[in-house]
């Protein structure tokens, strides 16, 4: 990919090194925009996230199978279906980096929730189709970016509710149920480790 924006930029700089040559007026208000845009792909220094150490490491071990298990063993002994593909990716944020504002009980539970009504809506609406699921997930960004409720799985809550064709029951269980359990397991364990404090705010 690297190699691609690179062959453009080049591109680019040659026909802009010809445009000056030729002593015509460049082209710079298209040309540089476009050389901009590209150069943005190229990325920046290297980064990482700050290495974990083993106690943060174990209580990320910890609290993502806690977590996880106890929402798929209310659902095996209840015969609940609290299960979803979104709340394996917010177990990574809430264990694995509890610190970073997306993980925090206002942005797990507000998103959720925001997300969910967001995908039942468009659904009971138009239905199940290509450009409503694109919808939904659109909406639900919106809604959490405006709500200051940014949660990146919340997307997929989204996805999931237009895409399966749920009612708004499906906002309260299993959508807030499972998030309220995940929450209540990142409390408990990620404060036993000494480096960790959470939730870093509630609201």
């Amino acid at each position: 990919m690297l190699v691609v924006i690179d062959l453009f930029s080049g591109v680019i700089r040659f026909m802009r090194d010809i445009v000056k040559q030729d002593g015509r007026v460049a082209q710079s208000d298209v040309e540089g925009k476009l050389f901009t845009y590209l150069c943005k792909m190229k990325g920046g220094k290297c980064a990482s996230l700050p290495k974990m150490s083993l106690s943060g490491l174990l209580c990320t071990a910890l609290g993502s199978f806690v977590g996880i298990g106890l929402v798929a063993a209310l659902s095996d002994i209840y015969k609940l279906s609290l299960l979803l593909p979104s709340f394996g990716a917010s177990a990574v944020l809430l264990y694995a980096a509890c610190h970073v504002p997306m993980a925090q009980p206002r942005n797990v539970i507000g998103g959720h929730l925001i997300s969910a009504f967001m995908g039942v809506l468009v659904y009971q609406m138009f239905g199940d189709a290509w450009w409503t699921i694109a919808l939904g997930v659109t909406l639900a960004i919106m809604a959490m970016t405006v709500t200051y409720t940014l949660h990146p799985p919340g997307g997929a809550t989204a996805f999931l509710a237009v895409y399966t064709g749920q009612d708004f029951g499906f906002i309260m269980s299993p959508v807030g149920v499972g998030a309220l359990c995940l929450i209540c397991i990142a409390l408990l364990v990620n404060n036993l480790s000494g480096e960790r404090k959470y939730p870093d705010y509630w609201y």
